[in-house]
Formats: structure tokens, sequence, C-alpha cells
């Protein structure tokens, strides 16, 4: 497909935005007037194919700065980055947070996933919807799950323009509807001399573009409201000086204070902004082991700890760490799979606000093991608040030498580049992340081959979510024996669950593998009347309230015939109205499907339009779709490229045969 945008042209605010990352244009060929040079060269080739990974960062510059991207301002991005337009605009239409179409500046994104949905978000964005009409310049969307599911209903106040002030790292006191400076996608990077590419994702200089740019994106404000009402809601968009203020990260934590924590033991004691109370208490005593053992070494203790990935899939941690370093084939990267955006989750986001010095050192722990010198951090959109923490904490490490080309003086350079998602939930799947960052539509790939060998760019990557490498630190400061000794022996130390829906006190917890959903449960004060519990999120299943004593390991949910996942805990009682529950989960798989295969591309949709037809029906009325839902679900799971169509179809499945929901 050849597309072509006519004589559509960028607006002055357009070009600024996209130069204040990229740069000025150097000639017409980009953009710049034409003078007599351009007639007798061209730029391309190699050079140009290394700018392809600023096309989500200068989206999202647009985004910023204008509100939504036009056919003139995505015309100017492919000329300064030579990629098609065909191309680019598959891209900036692939993301929910862009849009193509003029919208207002102000847009209000009014969480309607799970947890929100049993806490009234349907009545809540009805409310908003009817007093914010055209005239209040505010943009109303229904949105997928924000993060906030212990503050159900939620809601996101994305503000674009240049008027924010230069950002000053929050403090719990402070307005949540704050004037913040969003880091480029390259703004968190550095180049990383070392690294061995010798291409531009090395050797970039600030002045230029590609990778490892440190240029600013423009300026955009941000309000998070919840739980919201629709006073709060509708203040939050249109007062921003009357907007409520957030709760510190320590509010998400009811565990706060207790001695016993390992990964939540900094969150309401430690400064999140402060490196030096960030190493008060204990940071950066891991990475200064790991430099005294030697990358083998620190393999072998993760190894010999146990550790598996918190993501949901639970492959071993030390296994993928040892296969990565093992490929002779340099550069190698690190990835940081921070897109956490399964329905129900939000313990990376704690994890980050509360305590994000704590990634920074893991992340320079995991790279230095695997023989990496430079790590993405790939943070979904709806996070501001850590963008922000990460951001300053990434800057800190640098500027005191904990990152860049000398690392603790060991002579290890190392350095992090923060890349914002921008709403698209196929991106927590590791290939279609690399995908994202390459500048490419979040699309999986086909393995093998596996990231280990050619992953990011081409090259062997290693990839790991938010509470696994943070993990690693307790791993390497308490020895592997120690931390082994947590838990059951296949399912060892803490794991963190993020719990939320009708109980009292919705949040993070902190449990050693092994104990039961009653107790998790009992902690977070759970009401009477329980209905059901979903464990997994979405991709997850549902369990009735009579098998609380399930261990909650991944073995334990396995035999129980559900699953761990990523530690979601949802308890619904019965004011939840179970078919709408189900309805919801079909509408978010059709609507977070790639496309990109047939069985799930069409099976979602298929799954979405008989959950329709049976919302309001019963026994033999509803045996004809259920059947169809079974052959349905079956075809995804066995045919579909990725994890998203292969678990669309568990919690209805569950539902159905656990729950009697239609009966």
């Amino acid at each position: 497909m050849d597309l072509r945008f006519g004589d559509s042209k960028p607006t002055d605010e357009e070009r600024a935005a996209v130069d204040a990352l990229l740069g000025p244009p150097e000639s017409s060929w980009e953009g710049a007037d034409r003078s007599d040079a351009d007639l007798r060269w061209a730029r391309g080739g190699r050079e140009a194919r290394d700018r392809r990974d600023q096309l989500l960062p200068a989206l999202h510059a647009l985004n910023d700065r204008v509100g939504w991207i036009s056919e003139g301002a995505l015309d100017y991005v492919c000329r300064r980055l030579t990629v098609p337009p065909a191309e680019a605009y598959g891209v900036a239409t692939f993301y929910a947070m862009f849009s193509v179409r003029p919208r207002p500046a102000t847009v209000l994104h009014v969480c309607t996933d799970l947890a929100c949905t049993a806490a009234g978000a349907s009545r809540l964005c009805a409310a908003v919807e009817s007093r914010l009409g055209p005239e209040s310049g505010v943009k109303v969307e229904r949105s997928p799950c924000l993060g906030l599911c212990e503050r159900a209903p939620a809601t996101l106040v994305i503000r674009a323009g240049e008027s924010a002030r230069p950002a000053q790292e929050d403090t719990p006191a402070r307005p949540a509807f704050e004037d913040e400076a969003v880091q480029a996608e390259g703004g968190s990077g550095g180049a990383a001399p070392g690294d061995g590419g010798g291409t531009s994702r090395s050797s970039e200089a600030e002045s230029g573009g590609g990778k490892g740019r440190r240029g600013r994106n423009t300026l955009h404000a941000t309000a998070i409201c919840a739980p919201a009402t629709p006073d709060r809601a509708i203040a939050a968009a249109t007062a921003p000086e009357s907007a409520p203020t957030e709760p510190a990260p320590e509010a998400a934590v009811p565990q706060t204070g207790d001695p016993t924590l390992t990964l939540l033991h900094r969150i309401g004691t430690a400064d999140p902004t402060s490196l030096d109370d960030y190493r008060a208490h204990g940071g950066y005593t891991a990475l200064r082991r790991a430099f005294a053992l030697g990358p083998a070494a620190v393999i072998r203790e993760v190894t010999d700890a146990g550790l598996v990935g918190r993501g949901g899939a639970a492959f071993p941690t030390g296994r993928k760490w040892q296969a990565t370093a093992a490929q002779p084939d340099h550069p190698h990267y690190l990835v940081c799979n921070a897109d956490e955006s399964e329905p129900g989750t939000f313990k990376d986001r704690v994890l980050m606000e509360g305590d994000p010095f704590a990634l920074v050192e893991a992340m320079t722990i995991a790279a230095y093991a695997t023989g990496a010198h430079r790590g993405y951090l790939y943070l979904r959109g709806e996070y501001p608040r850590a963008l922000a923490r990460l951001t300053h904490a990434i800057e800190q490490a640098r500027t005191r030498g904990l990152l860049g080309d000398d690392v603790l003086g060991q002579g290890y350079a190392f350095d992090i580049e923060i890349r914002r998602g921008a709403g698209a939930y196929i991106c927590g799947e590791e290939t279609a992340l690399f995908n994202s960052i390459e500048g490419r539509r979040g699309e999986p790939r086909s393995k093998p081959p596996f990231p280990v060998e050619k992953g990011l760019f081409g090259k062997p990557t290693v990839e790991n979510n938010v509470e696994t490498l943070v993990n690693v630190l307790p791993i390497l400061t308490m020895g592997a024996e120690a931390y082994a000794a947590i838990g059951t022996p296949t399912s060892t130390g803490p794991k963190l669950f993020c719990v939320s829906g009708t109980v009292a006190r919705p949040g993070v917890y902190e449990l050693p593998f092994g104990a039961t959903l009653g107790e998790l449960l009992a902690l977070a004060g759970v009401r009477d009347n329980l209905r059901a519990v979903l464990l997994g999120g979405a991709a997850g299943g549902f369990v009735r309230p009579d098998e609380l004593d399930i261990p909650l390991t991944f073995e334990g949910t396995r035999e129980a015939g559900t699953t761990l996942g990523s530690g979601v805990v949802m308890a619904f009682d019965d004011t939840v109205p179970l078919p709408r529950l189900l309805l919801r989960i079909a509408e978010f798989f059709r609507d977070e499907s790639c496309g990109q295969c047939v069985p799930c591309r069409v099976g979602t949709v298929r799954q979405e339009e008989a959950l329709h037809r049976i919302a309001d029906r019963t026994g033999a009325a509803a045996a004809d779709d259920i059947a169809l839902l079974r052959e349905v679900g079956r075809a995804m799971r066995d045919a579909s490229i990725c994890g998203l169509g292969q678990t669309a179809w568990n919690a209805v499945e569950s539902a159905i045969d656990r729950l009697g929901a239609y009966e």
C-alpha cells in the first residue's frame, strides 16, 4: 500500500514538537528549506534505518504537544525518519492513546475495565459524558485498565500543550494535577560506550537523532482521579487547580511498615526521590556484591535461588540470563517490561513509584550478568508519576556514577533509556514490545528464533518484568540459599499480589509462595456474600468461594485448574452481575487483539457476539451459543500466535464450568 498525504503541511507547533526530539532538519530531504547542496546528495541506507526506532517517541512528541497527529505532522515525521507513510500511519493508528483525527487538547480517560466496572464505572462514565459536552473542550474516552484498581473507579486526564513548567519531582502531598516535564522516550538514554554495536545505537550525539538521544519531549500535564466521582473527575479535567491530591504509593500497600517484607520494605519508609535515602536503606549493596562475584556467579546465584518470571509465564530467570550471556553475537540488550496492562494488575506501578532506584539497580545487575551495555525500560503510557520518578532516578544514578561509562568505577558501561508505550495490551508480549521499541506495530513475532538469540534490533536480548528484576536484589543480599528457603521448593521467594474488587483493604500484598487464597483474602478483608474470585486477570480464571484453600503457587493453581498469572486477585460479591463482567472481558480481548492471526482476530469477535446474545438467557436457551463458545475458544487456544488469543477464552470458560454463569 502506498499512502500519501498530498499537500498536507505541518504547523509550526508540530514542527517544533518533532524538532525538539530529533533536532533541527539538516536538509530539505528532512523538511528544511531547500539549498543547492540538497540537489547533490541524499541521506539514507543504514543511517536512515537506524533512526526508525524514534518513530514512537516522535508520535508521543506530537500527541503531547498538540493532542492529536495530523496528516501534515505525520508526513513530516516520515520525512525526518525516512519511514514510508503507510507504515507510520499503521503505527499511529495501532495505539489507543494516539488519535489521527482532531480532538480537544484535554482528554479524560475513564477506566471501564473489571475492577472499575464492578465499582460503577458505567454510571460514572455516563454522568461525565452527559455533563461534558463539546463546548467543554474535553474529550471523554472509555479506557481499558489504568492500573489503579485499588482505587476504582479511576480516571486519568491528559492535557496536551507546552504550558507546563519543568518537572520538579512530586512529593506525597503534591496535588495530582502536576505540570510534568515528560521525558522523551529517548530522553532517559545516553550513549553507552562499549556496547559493541558500531552503529548509532551507541554513538548518537545528544544533538542528533536516533538511539541514545537525551532530548526532552514536549510538556504535558496529567491528573489522576481515583476513586472518582463525576464531580471530582470533571474538576480534574476542567479546573486543574482544584484537582484532588493523588495518594502516596504506600497508600496502595496495606502492609506498609511490616518488618518482614522483602520486596516492599522501602515503600513508605524511604524517600523515593532521594538516592541517599535509598542507599541508607540498603540500596546498591546488591550491585556491589554482583561486581564482587562476577557475571557468571551472579547468574549462578539467580539460578540456585529458583527465581522464575513473575509476569505469568514462570520461565526460569537464570536460564534466560545464561542463554543470553552465552550468545556470541553482540551487542546484547536488556529490556524491562513495565507495560503491565493486565486488568487488575498494578504491582509494578507501586514498585516504580515507591522504590524507583531499586529497579534501576536491578536492571544494572541484570545487564552486567548478561553482557548488556544498554537497557530499555518500556513503561506503559498511563503511568505519569512512575515516568517522573524513574526519569529522576535514572538521572540521579547517572550523575552519581551508578549509570554511564564507568559504573561504580568498575570499568563497566551501562545506561537506561525509557520508552513510553501508548496504550496497547499486546505490547506486554515480549516480541510485540520489541517491535514497538523498533518503531513498528506492536505485533508478536513467530518463535523461534527466541529473544535470547534474536530479540531487540535482531540482537540477543533478555527481557524481564519489574517484579522479576526487583527480586534479584534480595537474592544477592541474602544469598540464594536463604532466598530459596522462602516459599515452597518449586515456587521460591516472595510474591506480590494485586487484590481489588469487593474487599475492605485493596492493594498490593507481599506473601511467600504457598500462602492460600483464603489467607490473602483475610488480610484484604473479604466481604460477605462472596460470589467469585478471578485469579490472573482477564487472561486468568474464576474460582468459587469454597475453593479458597488453593495454595498460591504456580503448581498449586495449575493443579486446581486455574492460573496464578501475574498475581491478580479480584473478588466479586453477589451484587456484581457476572454476565456483564464476562462481556467486558470479551470486549477487552476484541479491542486488544492486534489482528495479526485469524484465530484471535475472528475468534475474539465471535466470542463477544455470542456473549451479547446470551447476556440475559440461561439454560437451554443459551446452550447453542455456549457450544459455539467452546468451539471458538478451542480454536483460539490451539492456533493463536501469542498468549492473548491463547488465553482469551480462559475466564469465560471457567465462569461457565465452575460458576455456572448461565445456568
